[in-house]
């Protein structure tokens, strides 16, 4: 992926009065992460929102902030699901001579011959890959091809992904990444009961739990 730079100015407004930088075009962040104290940080809020959702959880990213390019990874993205737009971004500085720990998106790929031979159902298991690397040579995503799956039981594992030799996995190796299964059917019982017999009615007990959420106080 090409160069990615996003132009950065610290900000002094935080809490309930970012609304006001959003109605004004921009769009909160912070950065914090390697050497650096977090820092509040604002954007233009049609060029993030152009790029940002463009990137994967692995992808650097280079903020502009002081005449200076600071590499980064996005590590949070608030959204407003309905005007499906970004209202705050958390980024993580990082070094390109130190290596990090990063989750790497899976990608699917292909299709299962067992699903028309054996009308399999295909279950992803993982979708994300534990890896260690220099923040440079981390792939935006691991590509695993599911034409494979043959036959119900075949399953691909962490140790069967094609991986670069410059990123070293976390993840067990033994973890399933997908699955052929067959698919079930539930067995119903048929109780039969005799005419002669009263059968008293079971009482039939509801539980349920209601959660509430909460809103989350600005940054």
């Amino acid at each position: 992926m090409e160069k990615v730079v996003l132009k950065a100015t610290k900000r002094t407004v935080t809490g309930k009065q970012v609304g006001q930088l959003r109605r004004a075009g921009q769009l909160p962040a912070v950065i914090y992460g390697h050497n650096m104290d977090a820092i509040a940080i604002s954007l233009e809020s049609h060029s993030a929102g152009l790029t940002i959702p463009k990137l994967t959880s692995s992808s650097i990213i280079n903020i502009e902030l002081d005449g200076k390019l600071i590499p980064a990874l996005v590590r949070e993205k608030q959204k407003n699901y309905i005007k499906n737009v970004l209202i705050h971004v958390d980024f993580q500085a990082v070094s390109l001579t130190e290596k990090i720990h990063a989750a790497v998106m899976i990608h699917f790929s292909g299709l299962s011959p067992a699903i028309a031979d054996y009308s399999a159902i295909v279950v992803h298991n993982l979708n994300k890959l534990e890896v260690e690397a220099l923040p440079n040579d981390l792939p935006e995503r691991i590509e695993v091809d599911l034409s494979g799956l043959a036959k119900i039981g075949d399953a691909i594992h962490v140790r069967d992904l094609s991986i670069p030799e410059a990123v070293t996995v976390l993840s067990d190796p033994d973890i399933m990444v997908a699955v052929a299964t067959a698919t079930k059917e539930e067995a119903v019982e048929e109780v039969v009961v005799a005419p002669t017999a009263e059968v008293a009615a079971p009482e039939i007990i509801e539980k349920g739990k209601k959660e509430e959420e909460g809103e989350e106080e600005e940054k």
